[in-house]
């Protein structure tokens, strides 16, 4: 028996990996390692995973392996929120920035682990408490966001206990640096290396004169207050809606350092990731050459 001990699986909430199960299970079999997945997920898909509750998967596995994309492995980050198992993330479809390998590699990767012949990255999450005492955890992104008829998301944005700055946007993102490639980056905020532990706040859509992000250090807190000309917010943690705010409402985001485990087996760089799946080409004009063969002014 190598490191692993047992596997615990996350499987994508729509599609149907069950050969890919298999081939985990077959693996497994030769390495003597138990597989575990969630009831709910490998219920509803015929294989031969043995299903355990989350707290049960989360104590026995050694490895977990997100089976999806960004947001199954997403997931699996929160369920491990605060652990050291490392996560490896599986590409079933598009790529994505967390998923380490495709399909096809899933064999050469579980040696890889079993071997110790891996790194691991660690990762950054965001964390809140709503007014009515839930919280929640976020690897991407935390957003307060305008509910459609409602009016703009009005939000003071105090640090140090002191107000900075006020937003008048479409929303606020408070973003992890592994988050500054989601909703951050489509409301025009940086990208940041995932390895940065930072916080960044981006207004989508500002409608002031002040629009710019903030990048915050990990050890600082960002509370967002909700100001009397605001509509109705819906707060967004990692793309999912899970709750309201009003006017004089707020909340305060803290971070949580190497919340997770990302593994990786250096075949691409988030550099690499950052390229292909943004489809960055760069400034036209930095490669276009004068007529003599300079480069252009």
């Amino acid at each position: 028996m190598g490191l692993i001990g047992s596997i615990g699986l996350i499987l994508h909430p729509r599609r149907n990996p069950g050969p890919v199960i298999e081939s985990v299970v077959q693996w497994a079999r030769k390495s003597q390692t138990a597989v575990l997945g969630l009831p709910d997920e490998v219920g509803r898909i015929d294989c031969s995973a043995v299903s355990v509750p989350a707290d049960a998967l989360v104590a026995r596995a050694g490895l977990v392996v997100s089976l999806g994309g960004d947001g199954t492995m997403l997931r699996a980050m929160r369920l491990l929120f605060g652990t050291a198992t490392p996560v490896l993330g599986v590409n079933l479809g598009r790529l994505g920035f967390l998923a380490e390998i495709d399909v096809d590699d899933l064999p050469m990767a579980l040696d890889r682990v079993d071997q110790g012949h891996f790194t691991t990255e660690p990762r950054m999450a965001v964390r809140t408490c709503l007014p009515d005492g839930r919280e929640f955890r976020a690897f991407n992104d935390i957003a307060l966001v305008r509910v459609p008829g409602s009016g703009l998301a009005a939000i003071a944005i105090c640090l140090q206990g002191h107000e900075f700055i006020r937003y008048a946007a479409d929303a606020v993102v408070v973003s992890t640096s592994t988050g500054s490639t989601a909703y951050s980056f489509a409301a025009g905020g940086p990208i940041m290396s995932p390895r940065v532990e930072a916080i960044l706040v981006v207004p989508a859509s500002a409608h002031s004169s002040f629009d710019r992000a903030l990048v915050l250090p990990a050890d600082e807190d960002v509370t967002l207050v909700l100001l009397p000309t605001t509509g109705r917010l819906a707060v967004e943690v990692d793309g999912e809606v899970v709750g309201y705010l009003d006017a004089d409402d707020r909340i305060t985001v803290t971070a949580a350092p190497a919340a997770a485990q990302v593994v990786r087996l250096g075949g691409t760089t988030f550099y690499q990731r950052a390229r292909r799946k943004l489809g960055i080409k760069g400034s036209v004009e930095a490669g276009r050459q004068a007529p003599d063969g300079a480069p252009a002014p």
